[in-house]
């Protein structure tokens, strides 16, 4: 952590890890990212219930403890309704929230700055372009500016959760003074924006858009190990005639041939250079 001073204010970043699905890798590899692409002084908080592993550099504090259960059965990333709380430790003030998935190419200032009189800042969602829909992968916001969005999720978790899907439509839908959206070059999709088509994804590797400032991993199991390796699923072999044979060999890209042609990717060497401790 470094201080900041009367002219240079501190720049506040918190991320959340619960459970096994991500690493403290994850974490130790968007700290390094965004030392890389920070205008100093900032901040470096994760929340979570295990901090093994964690570089030290990291400010590692608590989950926020919450009083109400998690929906079962449904889609959506509910724990982080956690950061929606009154306090979240000891950090006050605005802070920027950072997926452990994503991949940060460029610098990273202008999400502090934008639109900085507005509570709720988001990511515009890509994945379902003619709903205007926010994305939480990305997003600005004062700590407690959203209890009262805490609040109607604990009113009854599992009917909200099954009404909206996601966490992020639930978000863009309630927010207390509505929601701003940051530009959308700064932000793109991996899958939706980044991939080739078919069949320039069996030739030419995923692209990286200009001025993009922040890769996204929303959703799938594509994260950036498979996009590092060349795998669009864990489970699929990063050779493009190996998977091209499954075909023949699996039920399902059999009963989806067009499908299963389509989600092949090429090892992603701008990935590799900017996904690293």
């Amino acid at each position: 952590m470094t201080t900041s001073s009367a002219t240079t204010p501190l720049k506040q970043i918190i991320c959340i890890k619960w459970g096994t699905k991500y690493g403290a890798d994850y974490v130790n590899k968007l700290y390094g990212m965004v030392s890389r692409n920070i205008t100093p002084p900032f901040r470096f908080v994760c929340f979570t219930d295990n901090t093994d592993g964690i570089r030290p550099e990291v400010e590692c504090q608590d989950l926020p403890v919450i009083d109400y259960p998690m929906p079962v059965g449904t889609t959506g990333q509910w724990p982080k309704s956690r950061l929606w709380s009154e306090k979240l430790g000891n950090v006050t003030g605005n802070v920027l929230f950072l997926d452990l998935d994503v991949v940060i190419v460029g610098n990273i200032d202008v999400f502090f700055e934008y639109e900085p009189n507005h509570p709720v800042v988001l990511t515009r969602n890509m994945t379902n372009p003619l709903e205007k829909l926010g994305q939480t992968s990305l997003f600005r916001f004062p700590v407690g500016a959203l209890v009262p969005l805490q609040k109607l999720f604990a009113s009854d978790p599992q009917g909200i959760a099954e009404k909206y899907r996601y966490e992020q439509r639930f978000v863009t839908k309630n927010a207390p003074g509505g929601v701003k959206f940051f530009p959308r070059k700064w932000v793109r999709h991996f899958r939706f924006e980044c991939k080739r088509p078919f069949p320039l994804n069996y030739f030419l590797p995923s692209k990286l858009p200009k001025d993009a400032r922040v890769i996204i991993f929303a959703g799938g199991a594509l994260n950036p190990p498979e996009a590092i390796e060349g795998r669009y699923r864990t489970e699929y072999p990063n050779d493009a005639k190996e998977h091209i044979k499954l075909i023949a060999t699996s039920e399902s890209a059999r009963k989806r041939p067009f499908r299963h042609l389509r989600h092949f990717i090429l090892p992603t060497d701008w990935v590799k250079e900017h996904w690293r401790a």
